[in-house]
């Protein structure tokens, strides 16, 4: 794949559940639980008297990031003193979804691919000359910021107009070098060679298409400034033109294609999703389960706990997460489009039976046996390091526990070195073993672990030893001498 691009009795089971749950919400709220991973119990003052003495950031994501850490290590010191290492293969391709999803639907979509037509040399004029790609040079006269200077971009887009009357095909290389204030191709005569439809803005892309080849248009205004445009003759671009060609006609064959995929599909995100997707960037764990609806489709809709999945799925190198949080609203609904295009091609796998062969799957499921080892033995709460526990289920589990414990203290003042226990891990231990995240707790946390801080930073400098060093005392001042009249 070229890119990467997943009634009334009603109404009374639903209060019931609703007011169950907030009866367990206010329970928890007077045990002060922070977070629960099975048995164990991570309480607002353990984990205020945890953070507040280290140098973690005192915030509501960091707190629930340690949370949330707890949580991954404790199910699976769980599972350790259980003798569950997760090696079967139903929990392997469980975690291994989004890897095996992404093999399957890329092998279904190399077939797609296959079927695009062969790019035809003796097409690419008609081709050219009909816009399936574009090649031109421009000259650029920059917008300035509105209001800094009452009617200057009037002004410079009448200077626009004048370069646009005078300027010729002869001279427009010359006049783009001397006059356009577009950095990255005034050198080049303004020249931006051969590109696909759709990697400039809409208006440039416009402005081109207005003239035949060999043709300069009149001032065409973007966000950037006023340009005047010129565009290519066939003849000036040929060999970029045969070059690339190939390339681009395969990405608008993708783009026709998936763009058919989603009308059939008749794709629609919600109203407000914004707001949600980026609660579920900020916080995976809270959505898991979550039947909200994102986006509609006729194959099936998209959720907040499928896109809780897909989120995590995301690499932490990537930022994906951060990028979601911190992108304008206005972007989310084309995010949501990128994942229901993932979950479409998935669908389409599924009706063409598309498979990965047994090599794949056992090189997948190796993967996720070592991975759970490597974690478990690491933090020392493999099966066989927890053998002194004896045959007692739930000593195991206590040996497992204060294990755990004692790491995080030193993970936590950099002590200890950090283990990642991955997603696909993290997905299998939360749905073999029972978990929770207190949200009320992580803003007590907050509360307490500040006063903590502030405790210890004032111990701190009580403590502090006095200078060694005396203080000079200055030296006292000069007489002066009067100054002769």
């Amino acid at each position: 794949m070229t890119r990467t691009r997943i009634l009334a009795a009603s109404l009374v089971a639903l209060l019931g559940v609703t007011a169950c749950e907030g009866f367990k919400e206010a329970m928890t709220a007077h045990v002060d639980v922070v977070a629960r991973a099975g048995s164990q119990e991570l309480t607002v003052k353990r984990l205020s008297e945890l953070l507040g003495p280290t140098d973690v950031p005192l915030r509501a994501d960091a707190i629930r990031t340690v949370a949330q850490l707890w949580v991954n290590y404790q199910l699976l010191a769980q599972a350790g003193a259980a003798g569950d290492t997760l090696a079967t293969p139903e929990n392997a391709d469980a975690g291994m979804w989004s890897a095996i999803a992404q093999l399957r639907t890329r092998k279904f979509y190399e077939g797609i691919a296959a079927t695009f037509p062969a790019a035809d040399a003796s097409t690419f004029e008609k081709a050219y000359n009909d816009g399936a790609l574009l090649a031109a040079a421009h000259i650029l006269l920059s917008k300035q910021p509105e209001g800094l200077v009452a009617g200057v971009n009037d002004s410079i887009k009448k200077e626009a107009e004048k370069i646009a009357a005078t300027v010729t095909a002869a001279t427009f290389a010359s006049v783009a070098k001397a006059r356009s204030q577009d950095p990255g191709s005034k050198d080049k005569g303004g020249d931006y060679g051969v590109f696909a439809p759709g990697q400039m803005v809409p208006e440039f892309d416009a402005g081109i298409l207005s003239v035949p080849p060999g043709g300069i248009t009149k001032v065409v205004e973007t966000q950037f400034g006023y340009h005047i445009i010129r565009r290519h003759t066939y003849d000036e671009i040929k060999d970029q033109v045969a070059q690339q060609y190939p390339e681009i006609a395969n990405v608008v064959a993708e783009s026709t294609y998936f763009a058919k995929l989603e009308k059939d599909a008749n794709v629609e995100v919600k109203p407000g999703a914004a707001r949600l997707v980026k609660a579920i960037a900020e916080d995976v764990d809270a959505y898991r389960t979550d039947k909200t609806v994102i986006a509609t489709a006729r194959s099936g809709n998209l959720d907040a706990g499928r896109m809780s999945k897909w989120m995590a799925a995301f690499p932490p190198q990537s930022r994906m997460r951060a990028n979601v949080v911190q992108a304008p609203d206005s972007l989310i609904p084309m995010f949501v489009q990128n994942v229901m295009r993932n979950e479409l091609l998935l669908r389409a796998a599924d009706e063409a039976k598309v498979g990965l062969d047994s090599a794949q799957m056992a090189e997948l499921r190796t993967a996720f046996y070592g991975g759970v080892m490597t974690a478990m033995t690491r933090l020392n709460i493999a099966p066989s390091q927890l053998a002194e526990g004896g045959a007692d289920l739930g000593a195991r589990q206590s040996l497992a526990s204060s294990r755990i414990e004692e790491y995080m203290g030193g993970m936590v003042t950099n002590q200890r070195e950090y283990v990642d226990v991955a997603e696909q891990i993290v997905l299998v231990l939360r749905d073999k073993y029972e978990s929770r995240i207190v949200p009320a707790g992580i803003d007590r946390v907050l509360a307490e672990a500040t006063k903590v801080r502030a405790a210890a930073d004032s111990a701190r400098a009580a403590n502090q030893p006095p200078t060694a060093v005396p203080m000079m005392t200055p030296p006292a001042a000069a007489p002066t001498t009067p100054q002769q009249p």
